[in-house]
């Protein structure tokens, strides 16, 4: 397919027909979805897409079908947490394989002020996403409440609080994950056990908490608990309030590997060791709990898996399905730190 000048042009429909031996109907068919076509048919017209290297104009195409044919990964947090959290990029870019296999683009957003909220509610609400992979949510967020009243196609990365019958979510097993990891310490001799929470508006840290405090009935004891926001920083501040109010404590659950890695550096300062003076457990192994001295000890999140299930899930919700619920097992990687 030369053009005058000698330069390649790109194939059209038309080439495709030809190359396939049906209309240009038929191709436009079996672009759209294929209704109305024959099994043979559509064979064919495969092939001919791939042999002549033909493309769809995917503007031209959103125009037929009323889809944008591309998903957004938004990011309810700060900017800089989708570089310091490790999560985050784990998710993104299981996202971005799933929907590359689908070949559709994935569209990164970060929302974490009121004026990024509200450009990116715009953006989705004109329609130029198929939907949303939301990422983090609080409860009581107000890109939530626009997404459901608008009627975005959304799922969620974790329990979505407050929209449960209204949102889909894939959910890693906190409360369970929470039991585990304390039950863990507990076996491991210490007695006298604390725990660095998550923010106690999100999921995560809601429901680990809820696990710390049913593994330990009637031992529950609140001046041993602590709350953090998932970054370093208050994994420190956290892990010195704990050591000042609760010298006497041997273990601590920290709600996050990267808290985890600030209450460590915390009990380095103060003179103690891991795991001798303080074991230390984590929440999520992506990555940064083996790299830590001594490697901590953490519960897995199966975050290929939860990014795969949340592409498929939100597929479902554009193609009309209502929206369902997921939530997967962790499990206890045990390393040195406790």
């Amino acid at each position: 397919m030369e053009s005058t000048g000698g330069a390649r042009r790109r194939p059209t429909i038309v080439d495709v027909a030809a190359a396939a031996g049906v209309s240009r109907g038929t191709v436009s068919r079996v672009l759209n979805g294929g209704h109305w076509v024959s099994p043979e048919a559509a064979a064919a017209v495969e092939r001919a897409i791939k042999e002549t290297g033909f493309q769809a104009n995917q503007y031209a195409r959103s125009l037929v079908t009323g889809r944008a044919n591309s998903v957004a990964f938004l990011l309810t947090e700060p900017q800089h947490l989708l570089f310091e959290d490790p999560n985050f990029s784990i998710l993104l870019r299981g996202a971005a394989q799933a929907l590359a296999a689908k070949g559709m683009p994935l569209l990164l957003m970060v929302a974490g002020t009121r004026d990024e909220q509200q450009q990116v509610l715009r953006y989705v609400g004109a329609g130029h996403v198929d939907g949303v992979l939301l990422i983090s949510t609080h409860a009581g967020n107000p890109v939530v409440d626009a997404l459901v009243a608008q009627r975005v196609p959304t799922i969620a990365c974790g329990v979505p609080l407050g929209h449960e019958g209204a949102v889909g979510y894939v959910a890693a097993d906190d409360l369970g994950g929470g039991r585990l990891m304390t039950r863990h310490l507990r076996e491991r001799g210490r007695r006298t056990i604390a725990m660095i929470t998550g923010p106690l508006d999100t999921p995560g840290g809601r429901m680990r908490l809820d696990g710390y405090r049913a593994e330990l009935g009637d031992d529950y004891d609140e001046t041993l608990v602590e709350n953090g926001d998932y970054t370093r920083e208050s994994g420190v501040a956290a892990m010195r309030a704990l050591l000042e109010r609760r010298p006497d404590l041997d273990a601590v659950f920290v709600g996050s590997d990267l808290m985890a890695a600030g209450a460590m550096q915390a009990l380095r300062e103060a003179g103690r060791s891991v795991p001798d003076d303080v074991a230390v457990g984590g929440f999520d192994d992506s990555g940064l709990a083996e790299t830590l001295d001594p490697p901590l000890t953490t519960m897995r999140q199966p975050f290929a898996r939860i990014s795969q299930e949340m592409v498929r899930l939100l597929l479902e919700v554009v193609d009309g399905e209502t929206p369902a619920a997921i939530t997967l097992p962790t499990s206890l990687v045990v390393r040195s730190s406790t």
